[in-house]
């Protein structure tokens, strides 16, 4: 095993997919062993634990304590890797064909390795302007670290430049992703034999009145599409899972189902959401206690990721064009922690090495040349910060 001291951007992957840190479970581990590699270098970082301790964030910075750095933001979780059909181990990293396997190759332990891989570098650069490392937990399951760590870091940090976040974008300069907001429903009813459903109250039947308003609402939607160049240009509701009722001839009890509201950054979600439990709780509910005082809707956040919306003039857009060499900017479907560091103030695209393609599938991986290609960004954004 190589010395923690100086390693490799391949290197630094290697030890990093060997945590299996799926958000399901701790990934404290990985933090300990970043935070003794900072420390052999002289760095120190920054722990924001989650509340009962089991998780953690971490910033750090290279370089002097003044405005105008360049935050490196990427997270430690992964999805998990149960599926059948793994031709590598997913908690070792194998290369093949231009090629390196391993569960959060490429979503995005490629862009975390490179950033800590470069630390040597960093710090022989003598830097004019910081450079912040700040990796995050529970990314995967809505972004759920990122507040506390970019609340952290706005209170200790010099204002910075602009904010890279490294999600695979194949280098791309992404300036733009839709926000997510998502909510589970369930719908109490009163169970009665279906004969006598005057009586009773269909968990399932109101269910279905609120899942065809998500419907109707995005068909509204699509009529009046976003400026931009998302795909589709406009803001989606949708009810990927819905369960309830026991039998064909018993009025449903209960019925759950789960909202996924994915909004345009010139919309916010949580409207939607809020215009949803008004429809519940004004056109739905009403009726429903009427015949059964004890029947009612209850709402579940799950999560709430705001969108990252293209800036005008920005700072991080034009170092980062700068630094790739491109022309263009690009949107993406997916959301990030963008949004959350752009609330914050700060200037924030989104580019990083691989392709989304690749995540979260049997046999993740990551080129080699897309190594290479984050590689020199990170050793041009070294020397700018130097000048």
């Amino acid at each position: 095993m190589p010395s923690p001291n100086r390693m490799t951007p391949k290197e630094m992957l290697e030890r990093l997919v060997a945590f299996p840190t799926v958000s399901s479970d701790s990934n404290l581990e990985l933090i300990e062993f970043v935070k003794t590699y900072l420390a052999e270098h002289g760095v120190s970082s920054m722990v924001i634990f989650n509340e009962d301790g089991s998780k953690a964030n971490l910033f750090a910075t290279i370089g002097p304590m003044v405005p105008g750095g360049v935050v490196l933001s990427g997270h430690s979780d992964v999805v998990p890797a149960l599926e059948a059909g793994w031709t590598h181990s997913p908690w070792s990293l194998t290369e093949r064909n231009g090629r390196l396997y391993g569960r959060g190759t490429c979503d995005m332990k490629g862009f975390d390795a490179l950033a800590l891989a470069a630390v040597p570098d960093m710090l022989a650069a003598s830097l004019k302007a910081p450079i912040h490392i700040a990796l995050s937990y529970d990314e995967e399951v809505g972004c759920k670290g990122a507040p506390s760590m970019v609340e952290s870091m706005a209170e200790t940090i010099a204002t910075p430049r602009a904010v890279f976040v490294g999600e695979p974008t194949r280098m791309r300069v992404v300036n733009g992703h839709k926000g997510i907001v998502a909510f589970n429903t369930h719908v109490r009813g009163h169970a009665v034999h279906s004969s006598r459903i005057d009586t009773g109250v269909s968990a399932v039947m109101v269910a279905a009145r609120l899942v065809t308003w998500l419907d109707d609402t995005m068909a509204d939607n699509s009529r009046r599409p976003a400026p931009g160049t998302f795909e589709p240009p406009y803001t989606t509701l949708h009810c990927g899972v819905i369960k309830g009722g026991v039998a064909g001839n018993i009025v449903a009890e209960s019925c759950s189902f789960i909202t996924d509201i994915r909004a345009v950054p010139q919309e916010n979600g949580q409207d939607f959401r809020d215009r949803f439990e008004h429809y519940a709780r004004t056109e739905i509910e009403p009726a429903m206690k009427a015949i059964a005082p004890n029947s009612g809707i209850e709402i579940e956040d799950l999560s709430s990721v705001p969108g990252l919306a293209s800036e005008l003039d920005g700072d991080a857009e034009a170092l980062a064009l700068a630094l790739t060499g491109a022309n263009d900017t690009a949107v993406v479907a997916y959301a990030t922690e963008g949004g959350i560091f752009q609330n914050a103030g700060w200037s924030t695209v989104v580019v990083g090495p691989g392709d989304i393609a690749q995540a979260h599938q049997v046999d993740e991986y990551i080129e080699v040349e897309q190594l290479a290609a984050g590689e020199r960004f990170i050793q041009r954004l070294i020397t700018e910060l130097a000048r």
